[in-house]
């Protein structure tokens, strides 16, 4: 595989932690952000020595919630960033991760100066009650200030993230919030369904009864309404989560979809280089006391094997809806996809999830609907 274009910086501190949330991430009172940051760069040192990278094409700080940097320790973080990655492409895009009601002025500057050209907002829902419910620390007023300050302070690609699903949500809420979310006019929408992890307190709730969740119909109503209105907005769906005015598609995201090569660096990190994944630790002590002893701070790594990229060739790219290219798995993988996925194929074409149109094989509207159905298809 090629050398990996993108790069993902995982920042692993809130200022809360949400009812939902099982990624890496600690409620940043109290914790060493500075030697976490110090870590972070004899990190990336340690890894662009063994494999350089090529001139980047996305980057992407995401957490937790990078935003809860002071001025002084988010430039620290993306000198950092500057000094191991210079060469970047005229047209790269640079996106940070934050959330309403953090960014202020002064740290936003900051990120401007950076080089950081598009703020993705997790914004959720502009329901206020639904906000207390689901842990969030922010306000429906903070998400519009922290939209007009962030194009004021010269970043103007906005992405937006909205999730439904949501504990005593309903479909005129859905709605209200789509109506809101669209007046400010963002570039792009991240739309996911909550799911209920394994160690989160809506998990713990669940797990009593007590996590009054919408039924799978009600879910279906939003993730269409969604769809419809977006649409009707002049947002085009582009994945299966994902809308955006012409041109402003997430770049750094279509690394993960396209099955591309990528830096992790962080607690908790993923990242995939030269056909080798890696997750790292996820304790802060732990990470940075294996770096602090000239380790990689490496939880797990494993050569992928041939059948598992080919797998997620298709698990991942059918997420678009522009589709995989047959053409394309053949020159990567040296064999036609009808003799490894055949059977499949046919199955999820006869099943009408699929259409193939020449070269191109991508899911219907159908399959659209029961991607998860059509996945599963693919693994052996």
């Amino acid at each position: 595989m090629t050398p990996p274009k993108a790069v993902y910086i995982h920042i692993p501190f809130c200022a809360t932690k949400c009812h939902y949330c099982d990624f890496t991430a600690y409620v940043v009172e109290g914790q060493p952000v500075d030697d976490y940051l110090d870590a972070l760069a004899k990190e990336i040192e340690m890894t662009v020595r063994d494999a350089p990278p090529e001139q980047l094409e996305s980057i992407f700080i995401g957490g937790g919630t990078p935003t809860v940097l002071t001025p002084v320790q988010m430039k620290k973080m993306l000198d950092i960033i500057q000094t191991y990655f210079p060469e970047r492409a005229p047209a790269i895009e640079y996106t940070m991760e934050a959330n309403p009601g953090t960014t202020t002025p002064e740290l936003l500057a900051v990120i401007r100066d950076g080089g950081v050209n598009r703020l993705s907002f997790g914004a959720q829902t502009f329901e206020p009650h639904l906000l207390r419910e689901i842990g969030r620390s922010h306000g429906v007023s903070e998400i519009a200030t922290s939209v007009k300050e962030a194009r004021t302070a010269g970043i103007s690609n906005i992405s937006l993230d909205l999730m439904f699903g949501l504990p005593n949500q309903s479909l005129d809420q859905m709605r209200d919030t789509l109506e809101r979310a669209v007046a400010l006019s963002p570039d792009h929408f991240s739309c996911y369904s909550l799911k209920v992890e394994e160690g989160t307190l809506f998990y713990h709730l669940e797990e009593r009864g007590q996590l009054p969740l919408p039924d799978e119909e009600v879910e279906y109503g939003m993730y269409q309404l969604i769809r419809d209105y977006l649409l009707q907005q002049g947002y085009a769906q582009y994945e299966v989560s994902n809308f955006s005015k012409q041109g402003r598609e997430s770049k750094h995201n279509s690394t993960y979809w396209k099955n591309e090569s990528y830096y992790g660096f962080g607690a908790g990190a993923h990242g995939y280089v030269h056909g080798t994944r890696h997750v790292n630790v996820k304790g802060i002590s732990e990470y940075v006391s294996r770096i602090d002893r000239g380790e990689r701070p490496i939880l797990q790594q494993e050569k992928i094997p041939l059948q598992e990229q080919m797998e997620n060739y298709f698990i991942l790219g059918l997420r678009l809806l522009e589709g995989v290219s047959l053409q394309q798995f053949k020159q990567q993988y040296g064999q036609p996809a009808d003799h490894v996925f055949g059977d499949a194929i046919e199955t999820l074409v006869n099943k009408q999830f699929l259409r193939v149109e020449g070269d191109i094989i991508r899911l219907t509207e159908q399959g659209l609907l029961f991607g998860n159905d059509v996945f599963v298809q693919f693994l052996y």
